[in-house]
């Protein structure tokens, strides 16, 4: 009976994020692209006001993330294995990996990231309200 719950409500939840997928990874890429080419307003427009993002750098607010957008020298980005749940009526959760080619404070960052959102609707608009991203680790494959 639970294995029968725990499929219900996952299937739930899929049907619920499908129609929304799409449009959240275009919100997603929209952001990036303001983000990118340093378009403050643009970017506030997606991303709320009140917004926080976690990064190995620190917590980040709206003001955090604009004076980041000016370190940013961002040259590409492409975002991969893009899936949205939901997370209640009017929340999504994304998760996703970015590959960028770019400088931070001059120094190169370049590399895939491993990334999320959360999606909050407002006045019927989903807007983007936390954000993290770390950037994955090479590591060695040990021989044998």
């Amino acid at each position: 009976m639970s294995y029968t719950m725990i499929a219900l409500l996952a299937t739930v939840a899929i049907s619920i994020a499908a129609p929304y997928e799409d449009a959240l990874m275009a919100k997603e890429k929209a952001a990036w692209q303001a983000f990118k080419d340093k378009k403050a307003d643009d970017f506030k427009k997606i991303v709320r006001a009140d917004m926080r993002g976690v990064y190995a750098e620190g917590i980040s607010t709206m003001q955090t993330e604009m004076d980041d957008m000016q370190k940013w020298d961002m040259k590409s980005f492409a975002i991969s294995d893009y899936k949205a749940i939901s997370a209640g009526e009017n929340t999504m959760m994304s998760t996703y990996k970015v590959t960028l080619e770019g400088t931070y404070d001059g120094k190169d960052a370049s590399g895939t990231y491993n990334a999320g959102s959360v999606w909050k609707k407002h006045k019927g608009e989903w807007q983007a309200i936390f954000h993290t991203n770390v950037k994955e680790a090479t590591s060695a494959k040990p021989a044998g």
